[in-house]
């Protein structure tokens, strides 16, 4: 029987043309992964769905009965539920508060012993990993993913809708999630599974829905179809899965040299180097001190103790401003909070990394040359938007990362650290940022990649630092290193590394 049937459906904006003729069908009892490139139309299909946007044609039926909702309020009244991939929660309640904001018990006034009373029920009905009394925004990533689905399933859901739920979760919270959502799944509900880690749809997903281009590609058996098949749907061509990486000459030029690191919270002893037209990879479980070393030497944080030599030399950088002054640019994870203006459009973040040294001439914008090399970037990294004045919020995540790319190549910067390039990007988005980071390192630059994703560190790495606890524990060459020696070392203890 099927739960939600969504048929011709499309959607404009301007410029864009969203979704155009879309189909999709979830059946009753069942975890329907959504998969397709950014940019392809998932996140605005949901938004409908969630009563967020209204469709500009086509129809929806949910139950067997035609499916309108006006907004978001009235889609939960209706029965289904979303978790968007970025986070609604706020910092300053605690987890019960933010469980059932708006439907606090209590006539006139919160009764906070019946709330928590409720949170605490809900936590051990869906086996959270919580405490109703902690606040938000003390909590892990991971927890804080948590609450938003204890949040979704707390309106007693028939449809729930999650949009990469596991970008932020290791492997054992994402088994956590998955067994979550087999308790919910049962013979009158479903899930709508959007993610862009294969594996992940390999486990959990009954079924595969493709689209590509704002249409509807095809639907697959999870067991009867290959994972490369249902990427060349979704980007139109074969990839190449299996590349390996071009060894860098222990010759060439050390750029970057960082000698006993350490810092008031974290970072102990951290020492590496880095190649000229190399690639060092960073790998380590969450909390290993990965972006700790990435924001210290970009002077982001403070240092404690240790050096920082550039070709040599020791430099003093006490804030992001002094790196890329000495050449050194950082594209952090959290890209939305420290990479781009969202408000403002794609020529303005793009030309803003040089805007005073290519940009602006007697006090003036010299608009004309920034927007002209934006629109060159745009090509060059293939960037879906319609122009370079698009306003960058409107740039689905993958094209997001492209333009804070973007900027720092028109910088021109020759140390570039990648904290989890690809997080939350589509497979063929994947792909052209690792071919750009191997052309980059052949043109020269030196590259230093944090990633999450062991099969992405082994890869793309020349070489590979392993961290465990704030500290270094093992440094690998691509030739030698794999999967299980790189758990290894990230998986040391303090005690075992000073051993």
């Amino acid at each position: 029987m099927s739960l939600l049937e969504v048929t011709g459906v499309g959607k404009s904006f301007p410029g864009v043309k969203a979704l155009e003729d879309m189909h999709l069908e979830l059946q009753a009892g069942e975890v329907l992964g959504l998969v397709g490139e950014n940019g392809a139309g998932k996140s605005t299909l949901m938004k409908l769905l969630s009563g967020i946007y209204e469709a500009d044609a086509g129809t929806f039926a949910f139950n067997g009965a035609p499916y309108e909702p006006s907004s978001p309020k009235h889609a939960l009244e209706l029965g289904i539920s979303i978790i968007h991939q970025e986070f609604n929660l706020m910092p300053d309640l605690t987890v019960a508060q933010n469980l059932f904001i708006g439907r606090e018990p209590g006539r006139f006034f919160t009764s906070e012993r019946a709330l928590n009373a409720r949170a605490a029920e809900l936590i051990e009905r869906l086996h959270l990993p919580l405490r109703p009394k902690q606040l938000a925004g003390d909590l892990t990533v991971a927890k804080q993913q948590m609450v938003e689905i204890g949040k979704a399933l707390s309106y007693e859901p028939k449809l729930l809708i999650m949009d990469e739920p596991t970008a932020a979760l290791n492997d054992a919270e994402v088994e956590v999630l998955h067994e979550l959502i087999r308790r919910f799944v049962q013979p009158d509900t479903g899930v709508i599974y959007i993610s862009h880690r294969m594996d992940e749809l390999r486990r959990i997903a009954d079924r595969i829905t493709v689209i590509r281009d704002g249409r509807y590609v095809g639907t697959r058996n999870t067991a009867e179809t290959t994972m490369p098949e249902v990427i060349a749907m979704m980007v139109g061509r074969e990839l190449n899965m299996d590349a390996q990486p071009v060894g860098v000459r222990a010759d060439r030029e050390v750029v970057l040299e960082v000698e006993g690191l350490h810092t008031k919270d974290l970072l102990r002893d951290v020492s590496f180097d880095l190649r000229k037209g190399e690639i060092l990879g960073f790998a380590g479980l969450m909390g290993a001190g990965r972006t700790e070393v990435a924001r210290a030497v970009v002077g982001a944080d403070r240092i404690d103790g240790g050096t920082i030599k550039l070709r040599g030399r020791e430099i003093k950088v006490t804030n992001p401003a002094d790196a890329a002054r000495h050449r050194i640019g950082y594209l952090s994870e959290d890209r939305k909070r420290f990479g781009l203006l969202l408000e403002q459009e794609v020529g303005a973040n793009i030309g803003l990394s040089a805007l005073a040294e290519r940009f602006q001439a007697w006090g003036f914008v010299k608009d004309a040359a920034m927007r002209a090399t934006a629109a060159d970037y745009v090509g060059r990294l293939r960037i879906k938007t319609p122009s370079v004045k698009q306003t960058t919020k409107h740039l689905s995540g993958g094209n997001q990362q492209k333009v804070v790319i973007a900027k720092w190549l028109v910088k021109d910067c020759d140390i570039l650290i990648f904290d989890e390039p690809t997080r939350g990007i589509d497979v063929g988005a994947k792909e052209e940022i690792y071919r750009l980071l191997n052309d980059l390192a052949e043109s020269g630059k030196s590259i230093i990649m944090i990633s999450s994703e062991l099969p992405e560190i082994l890869r793309m790495s020349h070489r590979i630092v392993v961290m465990s606890e704030g500290r270094v524990t093992g440094t690998l060459d691509a030739g030698e290193a794999t999967q299980e020696q790189v758990m290894h070392y990230a998986t040391l203890r303090r005690s075992e590394v000073a051993a």
